[in-house]
Parts: C-alpha cells; sequence; structure tokens
C-alpha cells in the first residue's frame, strides 16, 4: 500500500514538472511571437520614412560638402510676395527654384518674425520632406494642396541636433501638397492656422 502511494506520489509529480516546463516553453513562445510583431511593424514605419529620409540626408550632405564657405556664408536674396491666410495678410520670401529650395533658411541666425514667413512654391502636388540640417530655430510648417488647402502641419519642429541621425529632424506630409509655408515656431498658434484654413496667393 505504501509503495503504491509512493509511486502515485512520484508519477504526480513527473506530470506536474512536465506540465510547469510545458507552460514556461508556451509563455516564452508567446513573447517571441510578440516580439517579432513589433519588430516588424517597427520596421514597416522606418521603410516607409527611409526614401525621404535617405534623399533629404544624402541631399544635405553634398550641399554642405560642395558649397564654398563663401556660398554658405553670403546672405541669399529670395524674391517676395504677399499670401492670405484665412484673414491675415502674410509677407513671404517666395523659394521656386530647386536652388532656392534647398537652401530656404539655412545658416539664417535670426528668426523669422511672425508676421511673415517663406513659401516653397513646387512645380506639382506630391510628398516633400524637409530636413531641418543647419536651421538655427525650430520652425512651424505648413503643407498645402494646389487649391491651398492645408494638408499636414507640424508645430514646433525640431532642428537637428545630430546630423548622422536625420529621422529625428526630418518632416514630411501625408498628403500631396504643392506649397510649404516654413515659419518660426509660434506662427500657427499666432494666425489660428488649422486643417480649415486656406492660404490665398495674392502675389509671388
Amino acid at each position: 500500500m505504501i509503495k503504491t502511494t509512493l509511486y502515485l506520489v512520484e508519477t504526480c509529480q513527473e506530470r506536474m514538472d512536465l506540465n510547469w516546463f510545458s507552460f514556461i516553453r508556451s509563455i516564452i513562445a508567446k513573447f517571441k511571437f510578440i516580439y517579432c510583431l513589433v519588430c516588424v511593424v517597427m520596421a514597416s514605419k522606418m521603410v516607409v520614412l527611409l526614401p525621404a529620409i535617405l534623399a533629404a540626408f544624402i541631399i544635405g550632405v553634398l550641399g554642405l560638402l560642395l558649397a564654398p564657405s563663401e556660398v554658405r556664408n553670403r546672405d541669399l536674396s529670395f524674391p517676395t510676395g504677399t499670401i492670405k491666410i484665412d484673414n491675415d495678410t502674410i509677407k513671404v520670401e517666395v523659394a521656386k527654384s530647386p536652388e532656392e529650395r534647398q537652401r530656404w533658411l539655412m545658416f539664417r541666425e535670426d528668426p523669422i518674425p511672425l508676421d511673415s514667413a517663406m513659401l516653397l512654391a513646387y512645380g506639382k502636388p506630391d510628398l516633400y520632406a524637409l530636413w531641418l540640417i543647419n536651421i538655427q530655430y525650430n520652425l512651424d510648417l505648413i503643407w498645402l494642396d494646389e487649391n491651398g488647402h492645408v494638408v499636414y502641419a507640424k508645430e514646433n519642429a525640431q532642428i537637428c541636433t545630430n546630423p548622422f541621425d536625420p529621422s529625428k529632424c526630418t518632416y514630411k506630409n501625408t498628403s500631396p501638397a504643392k506649397y510649404v509655408i516654413a515659419a518660426s515656431s509660434g506662427f500657427i498658434a499666432n494666425h489660428n492656422v488649422s486643417t480649415s484654413s486656406t492660404l490665398k496667393i495674392i502675389s509671388i
């Protein structure tokens, strides 16, 4: 009787040990699966942003390497114009050519006054990434379609503190845009810009 009882206890213990081992293995497998899913999601997001980040990074680095110091230090003048955002009239510097759009607000020490801005005008609606390398102050960025409707905006966009990590200072619209308004941080709040705001070009 005693031997039978000991045998049953040992058998039960073996089964319990086996069940606990299987349970731990299943938990580990689930954690591995969840970790794999997280990695896939993060990788997919980086794949979406990677082309824009690489393009902005290459263009910016080449510009810095190939531009002589007198070009980097000189004050490039832009044509000026006037726009309206809702009821507010804004004086703008206009960047139309590829050279002007590449230079835009780089190397400027003083922030743009909040009653003015820079307007980047592109040839066709598309997704346009802006890399805030060599910008001296944070910006408000507003992307608008060909009809002047706001399609994307970024308040207080941070400048680059590490040029080798462009992902933290590259900003890109999610819907096609033809114009980008670049202004000092606080512009959006100062002019009450929202997704329902409309741009009207008076002269550029």
